[in-house]
This record gives C-alpha cells, structure tokens and sequence, in this order.
C-alpha cells in the first residue's frame, strides 16, 4: 500500500486549516453579521454562486478579483469576530461559540477556491497575489485566537455550568474551540503575544515562498535528454509525451522528463541507459539544494528555528510536542517508538533485498556498468523491476492497458462506492471547471437524494503542486445548511496526443486513497462546519483514504474497471494473481522511503532553537543515520529541501500519520473482511461508526466504534510481509 498525500496543502481543510477550523461557506445570518462594519465588497463572490450546491463559477473569476475578495473576506471576518468580542450580552454558547462558527462566509467562498488553484493551476499573478495575502491571513488568525476579550468569553462559556452541561457536537466544538485558544497562545502575556504574532508572520511568509519555489524548481529542474536512445526502455508513448514537453518548454527535438514530487521517479524502473537514470535522479534530489535561485535550505533552517522558538514561547518541549496535542497519538515519542517497532525487521528486507538486487545487477556485467559495479540509490527502482518480472512474471507494460484513467474512476471508484454505499454519480458537463482536463460529477446518495458535487483533475501539468489531495469548495455544514462540494487532485502523467490516459498500478492506488477522504467528505453530517467530514487530527484523516484503497483489489470491483482500452477484455486472473503475489516485494523501498520521511519531520520539529539553526542536510545525515534505516540505499520519500508536506502543508510533526492510518486502515478491513467484505451493510456500518462522523468523538473512540477493538498492528505486519500470516 502505498502513502499518499491528501493534500498537497492542507487543501483538505483549506480555509479552515489557516483558520483554525472556522469554515463558513453560506449566507447565514447572525447577530455577529448584522453588526459587522467591514467596507462593501460587490464583487464576484459577494454573493454564493448560484451553481448547484454553491460550486465555484470559474466562468466569473479574473485574476483581478483575487486579492480584493479575500481582502474584503478578511475584512468582514475581522469585523464579525470584533462584533462577538465586544457583546455586551453574556456569554453564552450560541452566542459567542456558535456565532464563530457562522463567522466567515465571504473569507471561506473565496478562499477555497483561491487556495485549489494556487496547488493546482497557479500563475505569476495567483502566486503574486499568494504572497501578499498570506501574511494577512496570519494576522487575522492571531487577532481572533489572541484576543483578549474573546477569549474570555469562549472561556466563560468553557467554565459555566452550561457549558459543563453540553453534550455529544455541542460539547465537542466547545472543548476543541476552547484547546484551540489556548494552544495558539490565548494564556500569553501581552508581550508574549506580540513576539508571536511576529513570529506567525514570519513563518506564514516563509511557508509561501518555500512552497512557490517548490512548485517552480521542480518543473524548471526536469532534466532534458538529447535523444530518444537516451530513453530507451520508456513506452513509445512515453517517450512522445517527453517529447512534446520539450518542445514546450522550448527545446524542440529534445526530451525532457518531468519530475515527480517525491524522491523516486517512476521512470527510474524503466531506463535502461545508467547514465539517464543518474541524471534524472540527481534532477530530482538536487532540485531545491544545489545553491542556485531554487535552493530552499536557508529557509527551511528559519523556519525550523522559528517553530522551535514558537515552541518554547507557548511552554512546550519542542515544536513536535506542541504541534501533536490534538493527534490520536498524543506525543512525538509515542510516534516514534510506534515507527521504531518498524526497523528491525524492514532493515532486514533492505538488506536482503540490496543484496538480490545487486546481484542482479552483476549479472548484467558490463550494460550495468561492469562486474565491480555497486548498486545505488538510481538503480534500485530499475532492478528491482527486474527481479519483480523474473520473480513474478510481471510487468508494469502488460499492466497498465487494463487502467485507463477515466474507465478506473467511473467504472472502479465509482462502481465500489455504488456497491458499499449506494452512492450513484452523473457527470455534469455544464458545470464550468478551471482546466479543460477535469470532470464534474453530481453525486447522490443511497436515497436518491442530492448528496455532493464532486470535481476530478487527475493529469499533471508543470503549474500544479505535486502529490494528489482532496479539498472543499463547499464544506458541509447543518448550521449553514450546506452540502458538501469537493475536489480530487492527482499528477498522473498526462496522455501523448492521440493517446490514451492509461495509469499505473501506484496510481490506481492513489485513485482510491484520494476518494476515501472524498467520501470522508461527502458523508459528513455534522452540524458544526469545524467538525464537519475531513477536519480531524492529522493522524485519523489519512485512515479513511488508506482504507478506500482496499477496494481497487476486490475482484468483483477490479473485474467492472480494469478493462483493456484497446480490446475491452478484462484484466487476466493470472496477471492479478501476479500483481498480488508481488505484493510483498520491494517493501524496502516502499516502506523505507516513507518510515525514514517521517522519523525524520519527528527529529527536525523536536530540535531546539539552537539546534535547529545547525546546517540542514548536515543534520539530515545525522537524523537519517539515526533511523537505523539504509537510507543511503533508499533515502526518504521527501528529503528536506523539497519536504513540502512539513515545511508548507499542515504535516509538521504528522507525517508519521501516513503510517499510522496505514495500521489503522489494515485492521479496519481485517474487521470487513471477517464481517464479509463490500457489502451495504457493512457500508452502513462504516458511516455510520467513522466516515460520516467527522471530529464528533474522540478519534480512538470513533475506531473502536468501527471494529470493537483498539487498533493493532498484525494486520498492517502480514501485508507489508514483514510478519508470518497467522494459520
């Protein structure tokens, strides 16, 4: 099972993420609103769109009306919150809790969308506009959550007998509101808070520009090949599509290979020529370190000091500790002891597997580079592959014609929702989208009833973040009476002219993980839009998506959507045995890429200020060295400079909960399938205990309610291979 990114911003929760949860998205009314003062805005978003479900019109939106939309949402945000802090009333629930949760309509209609587009189709002009309203939303988010008079009437809501009385939501959004003043420094000094608050400035700067620089390296850094023999061993049609890109990019008759967002390339299983495979994996680890105008590590070390130095202003340990006082795994060195129990054995499969792999190497004597060759970091995608055909018979040429991209949406995701939850789904080609790639779904539920809208933009483009995510444009919310309109985005590598848009297995995965957290989306019912669906811990929000990719393997599902795009024939029983068998192999790389990424988040947000100033890959070799991982063979999934999950998207201090969730998601579907498998009762049963219950429960409390049991790691063991499968 391979970890995904849910988002590449924290586009999962994209307005509420930077807010602290306060996601508005309707024209609801309230006493904080009517006496709000912020100027008039009549522009484009002063009004919700009057598309179905209040979906963003892109026919509407210039690059002009960015910045003066979310200025004017900032405005009117600022204006309502002042309007709750000045009341005279008493403070009661309703009031003062449950009017924060009103406020923001405009900030969160226009911001939504604004933040989709800078992740996934950005510009000069958005990525201008970016830069100059991300310290404005940092200084917004501190005037409310460092406001003396609102915080003590939150907190005279908290200590009142009445607000000790409150049950189930009610008594949730008081408790997370209440936390959520207290850990962004409501319990400051006056000069304590405004040391913050440039501090929050500082970092909401640095955030911006690291992620900018991210997206624009990684397209300017893809290496160009002079001839296509250079690139044997790619598709026909892969080689085209290189092709193409150059001649995009402006140099025409050459090839150029874009680069993924992660460490490995996928195209490094496929070269043949050594020398190509080294440089596109030097491309791919140099592309934000190597002391040009793309180098990010100065600022990762400032932003590094500065969460240590946040840290330590707010009384925590280090900025690990204070970043995980929400998360099902309560402390950093809970996480690491978890991922500990990881090494012994996964040291052993890496070494075991280097060795094969090396041999294999040798044996091809001279093509490898010679008898005394030694393998590296470069080659062990490429033999690996190898071992995998001799091994297992199979190759990822004979797999990918069954995966064509849309039939695996409709015909796949699509089929295993319908099967699980009676979710059915209608393409909407009158609903306008901001590139001509995607598709727009209406979706409903089991009932007949309107449940969501749903947006997919599945082909990488050179202006798009890497990684895949799901966002809301539209968060569900009883309060506001709104449903649910969410996005999936992915950077499968877009079809040659001509071409079909075929997918890799890795992607198919990445297909089913991403809708998880959409259905995470679409069955949220909650009254609170700060509870509401995906606005969970870190480290309880990737369990619904790791979970949803166990049904790309049912053979009932993978039997409806993987069918050959030329002949129509399904997917041979032999090959899924195949893919299936190989399962198990190469968990060296797939879990070593991703265990050492997160050992190393965990190391380099529980430094201390001092420390943390220290040279950054000076200290990434130490950390790496310290995982007791052979990262020299296998570095993490992210090395430091371009890590964007911690130094840009929400993931500080969480990455380790890819792997957490990957626990909790193998003991899940232990309960399905000993509760016999897709069927719609246990689809009710997922619903109703976890996927419709957003941050309604303790997270621990919302899994026990699913398997009747705490979470435990076996599962998780046996299909990684790391364990005997119990007889």
């Amino acid at each position: 099972m391979k970890t995904r990114l849910m988002a590449a911003a924290a586009p999962l929760v994209l307005g509420a993420g930077l807010l602290g949860g306060f996601s508005v998205t309707a024209a609801a009314k309230t006493d904080a609103r009517s006496a709000a003062t912020a100027p008039a805005y009549n522009g484009p978003f002063a009004k919700p769109s009057a598309l179905p479900l209040h979906a963003p019109d892109f026919t509407q939106y210039k690059d002009s009306d960015w910045q003066p939309a979310i200025e004017a949402g900032i405005a009117a945000k600022r204006a309502e919150i002042k309007a709750i802090a000045g009341s005279k009333a008493k403070p009661t629930f309703e009031n003062t809790i449950v009017s924060m949760e009103r406020a923001g309509t405009l900030y969160d209609r226009v911001y939504n969308v604004f933040s989709q587009l800078t992740s996934a189709n950005t510009s000069d002009a958005l990525d201008a506009i970016d830069t100059a309203v991300s310290p404005q939303i940092s200084e917004l988010n501190d005037d409310i959550y460092l406001d003396d008079a609102l915080f003590a009437r939150v907190k005279a809501v908290h200590d009142s007998a009445s607000g000790k009385a409150l049950t189930g939501e009610d008594a949730m959004l008081l408790a997370t509101t209440y936390d959520k003043f207290v850990h962004r420094g409501a319990l400051l000094s006056a000069a304590q808070k405004v040391e913050l608050k440039a501090m929050n400035l500082e970092i909401a700067k640095l955030e911006t520009a690291f992620s900018q620089k991210l997206t624009t390296a990684t397209a300017a850094k893809a290496p160009i090949f002079d001839t296509a023999a250079q690139l044997d061993g790619l598709s026909q049609a892969e080689i085209a599509a290189a092709g193409k890109l150059a001649a995009e990019k402006g140099n025409a008759g050459k090839f150029m290979l874009a680069l993924g967002n992660t460490t490995q390339q996928a195209a490094l299983a496929s070269l043949t020529n050594r020398d190509s495979r080294k440089k596109l994996w030097d491309a791919s680890i140099n592309r934000t370190s190597g002391g040009d105008e793309y180098d990010t590590t100065a600022m990762v070390t400032q932003m590094a000091t500065l969460r240590a130095k946040k840290a330590k202003l707010l009384g925590a340990p280090d900025f690990a500790t204070y970043q995980m006082y929400d998360r099902m795994v309560k402390t950093p060195a809970k996480a690491m002891e978890f991922m500990k129990g990881f090494v012994p054995a996964l040291r052993a499969t890496q070494d075991r597997e280097a060795a094969m792999l090396e041999a294999a190497m040798k044996a091809e004597g001279t093509k490898a580079g010679g008898q005394n060759a030694t393998l590296a970091p470069w080659d062990w995608s490429y033999y690996a592959e190898k071992v995998r055909k001799a091994k297992y018979e199979l190759d990822e040429s004979q797999i990918k014609p069954y995966f064509e991209v849309w039939r695996t949406l409709e015909d796949g995701v699509f089929y295993a929702a319908n099967q699980t939850y009676g979710l059915t789904f209608k393409r909407r080609t009158d609903l306008p989208v901001y590139h001509p790639t995607m598709r727009a779904y209406e979706v409903f539920d089991a009932d007949g009833k309107q449940l969501a809208i749903f947006y997919y933009d599945p082909f990488a483009r050179s202006n798009k973040k890497g990684g895949a995510w799901m966002s809301n444009f539209v968060e569900q919310s009883y309060l506001l009476g709104e449903k649910p309109v969410v996005s999936n985005t992915l950077n499968i590598a877009p079809p040659a002219d001509g071409q079909p848009a075929l997918a890799s297995f890795d992607d198919v995965e990445t297909m089913f993980h991403e809708f998880g957290h959409a259905l995470h989306g679409f069955f949220a019912s909650q009254k609170y839009p700060s509870l509401s669906g995906t606005n969970t811990a870190r480290d309880f929000v990737e369990f619904p998506s790791q979970f949803n990719e166990n049904f790309a393997t049912i053979p009932a599902v993978l039997n409806h959507y993987a069918k050959h795009y030329q002949t129509g024939a399904t997917i041979p029983a032999d090959l899924i045995a195949k893919i299936k068998a190989a399962h198990t192999f190469n968990q060296g790389l797939g879990l070593g890429e991703t265990l050492s990424a997160a050992m190393l988040d965990i190391q380099w947000h529980q430094l201390s200020p001092e420390e943390a100033a220290q040279p950054p890959m000076a200290f990434e070799a130490k950390a790496l060295a310290a995982t007791g991982l052979n990262t020299d063979l296998i570095p993490p999934r992210y090395k430091t400079p371009y890590f964007r999950h911690i130094w840009d998207n929400g993931y500080a201090a969480g990455y380790y909960s890819y792997i957490w969730t990957e626990m909790l998601a193998h003991d899940g579907w232990d309960w399905v399938e000993k509760h016999g498998g897709m069927t719609r009762a246990n689809g009710d049963h997922i619903r109703k205990t976890f996927l419709g219950q957003g941050h309604t429960k303790d997270f621990a409390q919302l899994y026990r309610d699913f398997t009747g049991h705490d979470p435990e790691v076996e599962p998780m063991l046996e299909a990684r291979g790391l364990a005997p499968k119990a007889q």
